[in-house]
């Protein structure tokens, strides 16, 4: 079972700390490390393939790169990645503009409080897509499922990070 796997491979890890939303946490879910393990991303990625029906794929830099090219190989999808900021060079906020018309899935590796994933979503539809859908790995239950709903966007996970950290 993948959450056995989670803790097992220590990608759970319990501590203080402070989270991308600003949040503080006593545990942290760093799928980073989890996914460098080829087994383990093609295992996400068939489980993460199975529910998703889009047409293409887009995920925010870092964590979900990894999940979204294998998931995209594995759909035989475009995919597009979603930066967090501006950067030197070519400063779109979009790489790979393959969403225009299309239904795009988002897919993440943990989502919290679904801020970012509402960034995306927007930036995402400004550039013409139809986002309708999130695939997470872990949600961590803290408010991100409501927030995206309330957005027109349904969150779709292989693990709720309640059946694993009690």
């Amino acid at each position: 079972m993948l959450a056995d796997d989670l803790v097992n491979e220590g990608a759970i890890k319990k501590g203080k700390f402070i989270l991308t939303s600003g949040k503080e946490s006593t545990f942290y879910v760093d799928l980073k490390e989890f996914n460098t393990n080829t087994g383990n991303l093609s295992r996400v990625a068939d489980e993460i393939s199975r529910m998703m029906k889009e047409e293409a794929a887009a995920g925010v830099e870092l964590g979900a790169v990894p999940i979204l090219v294998a998931v995209a190989l594995k759909k035989n999808i475009p995919y597009s990645i979603i930066r967090k900021e501006r950067q030197h060079g070519n400063v779109s906020l979009l790489i790979g503009n393959h969403v225009s018309g299309k239904k795009v899935a988002i897919v993440e590796d943990v989502v919290t409080t679904g801020g970012s994933v509402l960034r995306a979503a927007a930036l995402l539809r400004d550039h013409g897509a139809i986002v309708e859908n999130v695939y997470c790995v872990v949600d961590r239950e803290e408010g991100g499922e409501a927030l995206l709903l309330e957005n027109g966007i349904k969150l779709h996970s292989l693990v709720r990070i309640s059946s694993v950290v009690h």
